[in-house]
């Protein structure tokens, strides 16, 4: 008999290149699949690349989140086994980490626990990092908590940064550390869980 398929939830805001490159890293595997995509933003090219890709993609509001239990049950409906947010700018709420225990993880542009927290996302990140001048920056990928980027950390990476280094050469930098590495986490995460003793293997 073959084994269901896990399911992976994806939150995105922006332009979803990580989304893309999650679905389509999962789309010939027999191990697990993105079932849906939600966004805040319905001007998002989230919204196009899941379209393209067959993954049905649905729209949150403020409203969603301030009263979420219609949106909790929309997701429980669709039983995911991680949600994971690919540049999706607003808090989460307690009510959503309480409902699914460290099975929400995101990814940031930075080696956290510096240059986190609110209003630091995309180009914002990379003008900090370079502004103070730091030798390297990177990716984190952490589990959600209440807090902004202090959940949790899963797994880094680092770049160097070099001379003359700009927030668009050093953005291009984290991409490629993003879309090597989001999806093999992703995969061994959801992997661990499958073979779960009550250790986090990470």
């Amino acid at each position: 008999m073959e084994k269901e398929k896990k399911k992976i939830v994806l939150f995105a805001s922006g332009n979803g290149t990580n989304a893309e490159n999650l679905i389509r890293y999962f789309k010939n595997k027999n191990t697990a699949e993105v079932a849906a995509v939600f966004t805040n933003n319905p001007q998002a090219g989230v919204v196009g690349r899941a379209k393209n890709l067959s993954v049905p993609c649905l729209m949150i509001s403020k409203a969603d989140f301030g009263t979420p239990a219609t949106l909790l049950l929309k997701l429980d409906a669709l039983r995911p086994d991680l949600i994971v947010l690919a540049g999706f700018l607003w808090k989460i709420p307690a009510e959503f980490i309480r409902h699914f225990p460290k099975k929400i993880i995101n990814i940031h542009p930075a080696l956290l626990p510096a240059f986190g927290g609110k209003g630091m996302y995309g180009r914002h990140v990379h003008e900090a990092v370079l502004a103070a001048g730091e030798k390297k920056s990177g990716i984190t990928i952490h589990f959600v908590n209440e807090f902004y980027d202090q959940g949790q950390i899963i797994f880094q990476a680092e770049t160097e940064i070099d001379k003359g280094e700009t927030p668009e050469t050093l953005a291009e930098k984290i991409h490629r550390l993003e879309y090597r590495y989001f999806p093999e986490v992703v995969a061994q995460l959801l992997k661990s869980r499958s073979q779960e003793t009550g250790h986090n293997k990470f």
